[in-house]
């Protein structure tokens, strides 16, 4: 496969796994020639890699989630996940600028890709100028279409200075372990959505897949977050001004960690923070459960596909024959009619049962912003990330970033209308078929 590390630093890693198939007996259930690789199901390697590839295709299509004319920003963190949807998404991007060649009249449109990765040295122990170093090797050796990197420090997005002082002074006023990694999460998606704004990208790729999904209806639930879980585990999500996407959602990080290994994907492990309280806890039970049946993610996932997905997660249905078609073929349906959900301004989690004509007046009267903001929050932020002391409520609303502001003055002052504005194009018309 294109991109493929060539430097021999995953010699060791290969070695590992041509044991692991001489260790098997069984013939890929698939091919029915190739021995199969322990871990992935009863396949060989390259059924494998053919098998990750077609779910992620079928996602991108049935879901509506890459159109030719899109000019998509993927989200690199530097593991397997990322350097996976990467590399796919740089094989349709190669396919598309193929058959563009192969047009007699080169109309046929090729999507833009950018990489965009959040350096986060400012808070954490971590030294990623070699890691930097490596995932700049790796986009460039990519065949073309040229893909541009961004690179942008979080600190950024609290002001137009390289402000390190303001972040650290930010996140020491959150004394929850899990709210701040909470916290960061939520800075590091504003990032993503500034960079994306500012080059002109229209769809924000992120690498989640299945087991990432898995940890998080778990974490959400214990969180008090049951509310709000349905919008992140949808393949799109609109509430974003710039909408994600989620191409890898039906692929378990296992698999993905074996085709990066079948392929010599180098991937960034050292990019990975160390995660602490609900979070990491969550992870471990989930590993341990994996021990005992391997199914279990795809079956957590499941379950929490029952709850009923909000408006924003709707499927754009501006879709061609095609696309309609393979849609039934895979029994896709359209989601019921959802009024519009206010947003907390800090994890942009929908919040339910919220008074926004009370928070009104108290805007319209002058009121304190930082009372403001912080009855405007979910239950989950107010208790995790939110200081308890007034005086230290205020030190926090000084140094947030200035997005999160505005966030509540436009939803509670303006009835909503910036939401509509921003999921107009995902929403069905009166007059449109449902599929």
């Amino acid at each position: 496969m294109a991109g493929a590390c060539g430097s021999g630093c995953y010699k060791a890693e290969e070695e590992e796994v041509e044991k692991e198939i001489e260790n098997t007996g069984r013939t890929c259930y698939k091919c029915k020639v190739a021995k199969i690789i322990e871990s992935t199901g009863g396949l060989c390697g390259e059924c494998l890699d053919r098998s990750l590839f077609a779910k992620f295709k079928q996602a991108v299509s049935t879901q509506n989630l890459i159109s030719p004319t899109d000019n998509v920003l993927l989200a690199f963190s530097g593991g397997p996940c990322s350097r996976v949807a990467l590399e796919f998404v740089h094989e349709m991007q190669n396919k598309a600028q193929k058959n563009r060649d192969a047009s007699r009249n080169k109309s046929y449109p090729v999507f833009g890709v950018g990489v965009a990765f959040i350096d986060e040295t400012a808070v954490t122990s971590l030294q990623l100028d070699k890691a930097i170093q490596d995932l700049r090797m790796i986009v460039s050796s990519l065949a073309p279409p040229r893909k541009e990197l961004h690179i942008m420090p979080i600190q950024t997005i609290l002001s137009d200075d390289d402000d390190v002082n303001r972040l650290k002074e930010l996140l020491l006023t959150v004394t929850d372990v899990t709210g701040k990694e909470d916290l960061l999460l939520h800075l590091r998606m504003l990032c993503l959505q500034k960079v994306a704004l500012e080059n002109n990208y229209n769809k924000l790729i992120l690498g989640s897949c299945t087991s990432r999904i898995a940890c998080h209806v778990l974490s959400a639930t214990v969180k008090g977050q049951g509310y709000s879980l349905p919008a992140d585990i949808q393949y799109a999500d609109a509430r974003w001004e710039i909408p994600v996407v989620l191409p890898l959602r039906d692929c378990v990080s296992q698999e993905l960690n074996m085709l990066c290994r079948l392929n010599s994907l180098k991937t960034l492990d050292s990019f990975d923070s160390p995660r602490s309280g609900i979070n990491e806890l969550v992870s471990t039970f989930i590993t341990l459960l994996m021990e005992e049946n391997p199914a279990r993610e795809r079956t957590i996932v499941r379950t929490a596909e029952k709850l009923v997905p909000f408006q924003f997660n709707r499927i754009n249905e501006s879709l061609d024959s095609g696309d309609r078609r393979r849609r039934r073929k895979v029994n896709l349906k359209s989601y019921e009619s959802i009024s519009s959900e206010f947003l907390c301004p800090i994890c942009c989690s929908p919040v339910n049962n919220l008074d926004l004509e009370y928070l009104k007046s108290k805007l319209e009267s002058c009121a304190t912003s930082p009372t403001v903001f912080g009855e405007s929050c979910c239950p989950s932020c107010q208790f995790q990330i939110l200081p308890k002391e007034s005086s230290s409520m205020e030190h926090f609303y000084s140094l947030v970033p200035q997005q999160m502001i505005t966030r509540v003055k436009d939803s509670v002052g303006g009835d909503q209308a910036w939401l509509r504005e921003q999921i107009e194009d995902c929403l069905l018309s009166d007059g449109e078929d449902e599929v």
